[in-house]
């Protein structure tokens, strides 16, 4: 695997490391395409900020710190910079435009909660039975891969759904028929497996073989080591295997069009 392009810093306040050990490591590890993608700032109308995302305050640096890096490197690594980013109905057009503006060179779509975050969302992490959960989540993933903004979507079976599993598995079905209709990646994410998450979801990655779901991999690096996990990777290659995974390797990056 000589890519990634799943990776968080210091900057989102639940990870650790700079930027340049990162590159060091992904460089000592063969990586030779890589991609940072620290979760979008954004400032909700009445001022909340997200703790779990790179600060407002911080974007220019983060910019300027990877062009930086990326001229000293570039005998070595090619390095992208961008961000994970959600789909929420109301602040959807705002986040991608924000995007544009700062110099954002890709997007991959991770859903972290439900019901547009704030002030009354929930994290898809929290165990839930409740029907339109699961609806929530499965129409905020088909409308952000339907936008065509994505590169790929992280941990698509991310929703720690406890519910009717006949509804999950019509649902989980509908993402990924609409992510091999606009040829969108799904993403089996290596920090699940190293935390032991209730993803990967060997349930939805039984669905995504059935239905022929390209499919890519994620370091989801949060601290320097784990810019590259072996282990992990061995693990998701066995899932390609057992459950006939289209794994369609290193994704294509989507430009993102200026709204």
């Amino acid at each position: 695997m000589d890519y990634n392009y799943h990776t968080h810093t210091y900057r989102c306040s639940h990870a650790s490391g700079t930027e340049e050990e990162y590159i060091k490591r992904a460089i000592e590890c063969g990586v030779k395409y890589m991609g940072f993608s620290e979760h979008i700032p954004f400032i909700f109308p009445d001022g909340h900020e997200s703790g779990y995302r790179l600060p407002v305050s911080e974007t220019q640096d983060y910019f300027c710190t990877l062009y930086n890096l990326r001229e000293k490197y570039k005998n070595q690594i090619d390095i992208k910079i961008g961000f994970e980013m959600e789909y929420y109905p109301e602040y959807f057009e705002q986040m991608l435009q924000n995007s544009v503006l700062v110099g954002c060179e890709y997007l991959i779509l991770g859903q972290h909660f439900l019901y547009n975050e704030y002030p009354a969302g929930k994290y898809v992490g929290t165990p839930t039975e409740a029907e339109d959960d699961l609806q929530d989540y499965t129409d905020c993933v088909i409308s952000g891969i339907e936008s065509g903004v994505f590169t790929y979507v992280a941990h698509p079976d991310v929703l720690n759904f406890c519910g009717n599993m006949k509804l999950y598995d019509k649902n989980m079905r509908e993402i990924c028929r609409a992510a091999k209709e606009y040829n969108v990646p799904l993403e089996i994410n290596f920090l699940g497996m190293r935390d032991n998450r209730n993803y990967p979801n060997e349930e939805f990655w039984k669905i995504a073989g059935e239905e022929k779901t390209p499919v890519t991999f994620g370091f989801d690096a949060h601290d320097a080591q784990t810019t590259f996990d072996e282990d992990s990777l061995l693990k998701a290659k066995d899932m390609v295997k057992r459950y006939n995974l289209n794994y369609t390797g290193k994704p294509e990056l989507i430009n993102i069009p200026f709204v």
